[in-house]
């Protein structure tokens, strides 16, 4: 597969992208993949290449750009400490509404790409960024048809910016992936959501993975369960093959 690092300009200012490609001759459908809140780093970059290898244009986009230079840094030896202390300022320079207003750019650049078909999108996210995932799909409803949120936290709060709100909106098909041990997405949250979606007649499929804390899916997070991550893959391509292609 080919991996370029491009920048895309957005209302705020230069964001870096890695973009992945499948090999092969294309065009295939893209895949916007917003980041957890430990940023760019080698695990995230495993994403991109995954899903270059099931046959989609990855745009992994570094939504921390409006912070400036950082990391790489460590999940594990976060968690060992203040994480908080560490991911905090980054997480403070960016949120759903922010991340929507980018992925007006992201779309864009995608549109003057050859090797990318220019009508169904895919998003997809992880911790912070399955609220993004959600919200994009809520914002461009005419691009995106599927959307997928992994171990999303605050997805359904008194915030503004709740995803839960713009179910009404959303044409996408979702795909909702919740750990029963995650404190940012406690079961009474999952409910409110779901009700949301359900209300809006939205097209989803909510799965609780029990025994799965929060952050399963990421290689590098000391919670990571490889069985439950290989059922997030299999799940995830599933949508985007039945939708996208």
């Amino acid at each position: 597969m080919k991996h370029e690092e491009v920048t895309i300009r957005t209302r705020d200012g230069q964001c870096p992208v890695h973009v992945f490609t499948p090999d092969g001759a294309g065009p295939w459908p893209a895949v916007i993949v917003y980041m957890d809140a430990f940023g760019i780093r080698p695990a995230l970059l495993q994403v991109g290449e995954r899903i270059a290898a099931g046959g989609y244009v990855a745009l992994v986009p570094d939504l921390f750009y409006r912070y400036g230079a950082y990391g790489p840094l460590d999940p594990k030896e976060a968690f060992a400490g203040d994480s908080r202390a560490m991911v905090g300022p980054l997480m403070a320079t960016t949120d759903n509404v922010k991340a929507a207003q980018d992925t007006e750019a992201f779309i864009a650049y995608l549109d003057t790409r050859d090797d990318v078909t220019r009508d169904k999108i895919g998003t997809i996210g992880f911790c912070m960024g399955g609220g993004m995932a959600i919200t994009a799909a809520g914002t461009y409803p005419d691009r995106v048809a599927a959307g997928v949120s992994f171990h999303g936290g605050r997805l359904a709060t008194d915030d503004p910016a709740s995803p839960h709100l713009l179910a009404p909106k959303i044409r996408a098909e979702l795909y909702i992936a919740v750990a029963d041990n995650d404190r940012s997405c406690p079961p009474e949250m999952v409910e409110h959501f779901k009700q949301a979606l359900d209300e809006a007649g939205v097209r989803y499929h909510c799965e609780v993975y029990h025994g799965a804390s929060h952050g399963w899916m990421k290689t590098d997070f000391p919670v990571y369960d490889e069985a439950a991550a290989e059922r997030g893959w299999s799940e995830m391509f599933a949508l985007f093959d039945r939708v996208l292609k």
